[in-house]
């Protein structure tokens, strides 16, 4: 770390900030580093997060000790499965993991305090009144109090999704990672549900407006909600509750997802890290992973740069770099759900495959059973492999600059939006 940057604040104790303790007191004790978070210790709003193989493996290089600890208390799954009305399609894939947010915190949080990290709970921090230090880190969230301070400087901007959504939590285990879909006389509802651990499964719930508001969720009380959304998927949770937040706080609120970014990530002393910086839509399930990576490579930066604003320059411009393919996909794989009714009615085999390709560039615009016939040939043939992986990332890049051309049009707006305090 650059011998200016002795001290360090890290606002928000959440897994980014957190694991940005551990990673700055390992390199070097002596640093002064302490984690302000507003709420009390052991509360969070979440149930669980899901990762893959690759971030373990990556923690396992950063911090033997947090690794370990976090495989012992992740569940794990290999296989998905999607139900629609009553047909069921099942897919062997790749091992990904689950673990329950408020242990994930827990493990994070005794590691850095094992280290010498000080750990102040219910110490909220606004853009008002920022600690003191040689290095403030704004991980603090979407919502980040630090951020929006100075949102002209860092160039937020907020693109709304169309779909409500609500995280809810339940009973059920889930030994797969589960799609439900059910069809109303409103149009479809669905849920992805991923167990955390043995007390349960996180069940993210979705659907268009048009079915939000005809089924009467937008009027709903909490009670007669979970109600509701209990007997639409009675057949997946077999029996098992739904049930709101997981912490203290009330509701179980439906939001649309937006998705945030930044022109810059720093302002002099002061950085942004995680959901502060930059956001993905859930359905990728992308966000814990992406903000224990940007703590990787900003903690990286500030040991092996010469200066701090040297040291920022370049964690930005790695993290941008690796975010891009991400949030590619993360930006197709929310409008294949928004476009649900183009796919909902294929065979089942069809459906799952093209729910597995969601993310493709390519996908929306072929014919979806063109596209499965493309992809299976694909699976077979190298020339056409090479054509798809090709072909994928020219049409992204077209869509891309046709919609930053669209939004730069005279008559629209760009301005920078200040976003509620809410890191979920």
């Amino acid at each position: 770390m650059p011998g200016v940057c002795v001290k360090v604040a890290c606002v928000g104790g959440g897994p980014a900030g957190l694991y940005l303790s551990i990673l700055l007191k390992r390199r070097d004790p002596t640093h002064d580093v302490t984690v302000h978070e507003r709420d009390p210790e052991g509360s969070t709003y979440g149930w669980g997060v899901t990762y893959w193989r690759g971030l373990l493996d990556r923690l396992q290089e950063h911090d033997p000790e947090s690794a370990r600890a976090v495989e012992e208390h992740s569940v794990r799954w290999r296989d998905g499965v999607a139900h629609v009305g009553d047909r069921a399609a099942r897919h062997h894939g790749d091992e990904g993991f689950g673990i329950g947010r408020h242990r994930l915190l827990a493990i994070l949080a005794a590691r850095a305090r094992e280290l010498g990290v000080r750990l102040e709970y219910e110490h909220p921090v606004t853009g008002a009144n920022p600690p003191a230090a040689d290095l403030v880190v704004a991980a603090d969230g979407a919502g980040s109090a630090l951020r929006n301070r100075h949102a002209d400087h860092f160039g937020t901007e907020i693109t709304g999704g169309r779909n409500h959504y609500v995280w809810l939590g339940t009973t059920k285990v889930f030994d797969a990672f589960t799609f439900a879909f059910v069809e109303t006389g409103h149009g479809w509802i669905w849920a992805y549900g991923y167990g955390f651990g043995p007390e349960g499964s996180t069940c993210v719930v979705e659907c268009a407006p048009e079915t939000w508001t005809g089924l009467g969720l937008d009027r709903a009380g909490e009670a007669e909600g979970l109600a509701l959304l209990e007997k639409l998927f009675a057949d997946v949770l077999d029996g098992h509750p739904l049930a709101a937040r997981s912490s203290g706080r009330a509701g179980a609120p439906w939001r649309t997802f937006r998705t945030l970014t930044n022109r810059t990530w720093s302002r002099g002393n002061l950085v942004l890290l995680g959901d502060a910086a930059h956001t993905t839509h859930y359905s990728v399930g992308a966000g814990t992973t992406l903000a224990l990576e940007d703590a990787m490579t900003l903690s990286a930066a500030l040991h092996e740069r010469a200066t701090l604003p040297d040291a920022l320059a370049h964690y930005e411009r790695a993290r941008r770099a690796a975010l891009l393919p991400v949030q590619s996909a993360a930006r197709f794989s929310a409008q294949w759900y928004e476009n649900l009714p183009r796919y909902i009615h294929l065979p089942p085999q069809e459906m799952f495959a093209l729910l597995g390709q969601r993310h493709s560039p390519l996908l929306p615009y072929l014919p979806p059973r063109l596209y499965y016939r493309v992809d299976r040939a694909a699976g077979r043939l190298e020339t056409l492999r090479r054509l798809k992986r090709r072909l994928g990332p020219t049409i992204a890049r077209t869509a891309q600059a046709r919609r930053l051309a669209t939004q730069e049009e005279p008559g629209r707006s760009r301005r920078p939006d200040a976003v509620p305090a809410h890191r979920g």
